[in-house]
């Protein structure tokens, strides 16, 4: 024998519902009592309160063993690379010297990079420093805050120092200067105590041959020791980079040529094939003649 279960009306369903939301016999709101509600709430304010506590004591413990100033584990920048300015995708440098367009952009990348090597910036700013020696600023007990940074000013950059030159870094004139930069890398003691210089290469024989000559700016590619360690960048805050500059002369138009600097120091690994950045950039030169 078959039931057939009744069909309730839509006002029967409204009913019910609503009867289920607010129950005026038993004064149950949504099948629970003002009591049972009570203690629900209280229970997930217990509950959430106690995990937002947890959480907070956590990060609380955590941040107390690091420091504002110093990063806790600085092992990915073991050794520092090196990288140029101007700075382009590819790390290619290509001038078309009868394009205006195709190298002002690098003069403009440059003109803003340079900036704050001003001397009239670097005066204000940082120290004049005593050269061959490390820069050192021990906190001694007490927060040495913030550390003083040696000058490093604009006209040591020479011909390629951008000042009063109307051939535009010498890009215009088809003799480019591309600016070699060591990447910072906190504490490091840069040199072992010893002298080092940046050397630039063509990477192969017929790209030294293609190459031609060229000028480094400070002489011979010389970094001092003066510009370490590096503090960081919340204690060193006025802290300028040290460049060197190279200036090409003579390199054969239209052809493709692929150099290689090197850093020159005693602490500073440049043959690592698994590392191409270490202590080392290689970038693509070209001269375009029309």
């Amino acid at each position: 024998m078959v039931i057939r279960k009744e069909k309730k009306s839509c006002g029967q369903v409204v009913e019910e519902w609503k009867e289920f939301v607010w129950n005026p016999r038993t004064h149950q709101f949504m099948g629970r009592t003002g009591t049972s509600w009570a203690f629900i709430l209280l229970f997930y304010l217990v509950f959430y309160g106690f995990l937002t506590a947890m959480f907070t004591l956590t990060m609380w413990v955590m941040l107390q063993t690091v420091s504002d100033h110093t990063p806790k584990y600085q092992d990915r920048l073991a050794t520092p690379g090196l990288m140029i300015r101007p700075k382009t995708e590819n790390l290619d440098v290509i001038v078309n010297i009868s394009d205006t367009e195709s190298w002002d952009q690098h003069v403009q990348k440059l003109n803003k990079f340079l900036e704050p090597y001003n001397d009239s910036i670097q005066a204000q700013k940082n120290d004049v420093c005593r050269p061959g020696r490390y820069y050192e600023q021990p906190d001694n007990g007490v927060l040495n805050y913030p550390k003083r940074a040696c000058q490093f000013n604009r006209t040591q950059l020479g011909d390629c120092s951008g000042i009063g030159d109307p051939t535009h870094y010498g890009y215009s004139t088809g003799q480019p200067c591309v600016f070699i930069k060591m990447n910072r890398v906190i504490n490091f003691y840069a040199g072992a105590n010893q002298s080092m210089n940046v050397t630039c290469a063509g990477k192969r024989d017929e790209d030294a041959e293609n190459l031609g000559s060229f000028v480094m700016f400070p002489a011979n590619g010389n970094i001092d020791l003066m510009y370490f360690p590096y503090y960081g960048k919340k204690f060193h805050v006025n802290y300028t980079q040290p460049l060197v500059a190279v200036k090409f002369l003579n390199v054969t138009p239209n052809v493709e040529v692929n150099v290689e600097c090197r850093i020159n120091a005693a602490n500073i690994a440049t043959d690592d094939e698994r590392d191409k950045f270490a202590g080392r950039v290689a970038f693509k030169l070209r001269i375009n003649k029309t």
